[in-house]
Formats: C-alpha cells, sequence, structure tokens
C-alpha cells in the first residue's frame, strides 16, 4: 500500500468565528475525505468537531464542502485530487455553524413539517391500497432522497439570500410536494388541499429558476430539476393560468 502526505484546510471555529487551520496528514491507498479528518482528529485535533454516521453514503450526516463543491465527505475519495493538490474542507455554508464542521440544519427540519403529509384515500385502510408500478415509476425515484441536505445548500436562492428562508422550501421539499402531488392514491384534493397551489404560494416554487445546481450535487443521483420541479412549475403554471382548468375551477365551485 502506497502512501503520502497531503495538504489539508480545515475550518475551525463556531458561531463566533473562525478560520481555516492547516494539516499535512498521511493518506492511503483507497481512502475518502472522511477518513483523512478521521485520522486529523486522532492524531493533531482532537476537539475537531464533525458530524458523520453510516460511512457508505446513505445517511447523508457528513455533508461539507470540499474545495468549494458541496458533497458527502465519505463518498468524496481521495484519488480524484492530485498529490500535489491542498484540499480545502468547510462546512455548509447555507446553515449557521455550531462548531468546525457541524452545521445546525433545522432550517430543513422546520420546512419539512411545513409539507402537509400523504393523505390516505377515503374508505382504505392500512394494507389495502393498491397501485400499478407505472403509476408510481416518476415519484419513487425521489424516494431515494438521503436527505443531506446538499441540493439546499447549493440551491443559491437561499445560500445567497437569507431572507428567502421564510417563504422558500428549498429543492428537498419541493421535490417532496411533487412526489405528493404524483402520488397515484394522494387524496388531498379531495380534502381541500390543492398541492400545486400550495406549492406555488406557501413554499415558494416561484423562486426557483431551474439553474439545476441542487441535481448536479445530488449524491443519489435523482433528477430533482428536471422529474419534480419543472414538472411541478409546468402543473401550477396550468392551474393557475390555462383558461379551460380557470372555468372548470368556476364551474365546480359554482356547483358546489
Amino acid at each position: 500500500m502506497s502512501s503520502y502526505e497531503a495538504r489539508f484546510k480545515v475550518w475551525r471555529g463556531d458561531v463566533e468565528g473562525g478560520g481555516l487551520e492547516d494539516f499535512g496528514v498521511e493518506v492511503n491507498d483507497g481512502e475518502v475525505v472522511l477518513d483523512i479528518i478521521h485520522r486529523i482528529q486522532a492524531t493533531q485535533a482532537p476537539d475537531l468537531a464533525v458530524r458523520w454516521n453510516c460511512k457508505a453514503g446513505k445517511c447523508g450526516s457528513c455533508s461539507a464542502e470540499i474545495n468549494g463543491r458541496p458533497r458527502l465527505m465519505c463518498m468524496t475519495r481521495m484519488s480524484v485530487f492530485t498529490r500535489e493538490e491542498t484540499i480545502t474542507v468547510t462546512p455548509l455554508r447555507t446553515f449557521p455553524v455550531i462548531r468546525d464542521l457541524v452545521t445546525d440544519v433545522g432550517f430543513n427540519y422546520q420546512k419539512a413539517r411545513e409539507v402537509p403529509s400523504f393523505v390516505p384515500p377515503p374508505g382504505l385502510g392500512p394494507g389495502e391500497y393498491r397501485m400499478f408500478q407505472e403509476d408510481v415509476d416518476r415519484s419513487q425515484e425521489f424516494r431515494k432522497c438521503i436527505e443531506c441536505f446538499l441540493c439546499q445548500d447549493t440551491c443559491h436562492v437561499v445560500r445567497d439570500h437569507e431572507e428567502n428562508k421564510t417563504a422558500f422550501a428549498g429543492p428537498r421539499f419541493l421535490m417532496r410536494v411533487a412526489e405528493l402531488d404524483m402520488h397515484p392514491l394522494d387524496a388531498a384534493a379531495e380534502d381541500g388541499l390543492d398541492r400545486k397551489r400550495t406549492a406555488q404560494d406557501e413554499h415558494g416554487l416561484g423562486y426557483c429558476n431551474i439553474t439545476k445546481c441542487c441535481t448536479e450535487v445530488c449524491p443519489e443521483g435523482i433528477k430533482i430539476t428536471d422529474n419534480a420541479l419543472i414538472p411541478m412549475k409546468e402543473r401550477a403554471v396550468d392551474r393557475k393560468y390555462d383558461p379551460l382548468v380557470w372555468l372548470g375551477s368556476k364551474i365546480r365551485r359554482r356547483s358546489s
């Protein structure tokens, strides 16, 4: 096994401020960035704060920015960098720093609570749901989300504009609304909930300008923009501006 010494810059600090600290650290074949962060923690900076869990790219805990790009540390192999390259590891920029590489991602859980959950179809109990696979193929892709929040971090609507956080749910949760709106058994409409309206009016769908930066950083390869956000925008526009849809809604409202 060959090894070499890599140069790392790791952000150290807390809510009061901080900066990059230099480390020279041994790297072995087959290692990932999280391995190196653990080695720094074990040999040079025992108080370095880092969040991680599975080390298999499935829990989403070890999100960070590596050389400025939002990534999972456990899925970023050291072999993608040259031996001469200095590797910079910083916390997710969009969320408040707690300490070192750990950020407060509570914003995302707040937005998750604001999305109305699945509405069961009336008259069906647990275990009685039936649907064709072809009806769930589109939305099933979105269930692969591991909630690493890299898409939330890279979305410039919240990354560069703190004031937008109150009105914008971000790509992860707009994708959740789209998933529910596509669900063949979701009875939200019968319950008086218009998911297309809430996506636009309550979750800030109109703020998204489909730059696809969220799709580019998704470690699960979910096509967030093409398969969730754009179709949701199209359906929201149809509901609001299509004259036949508008007339139909007026007729239904009058008859009820």
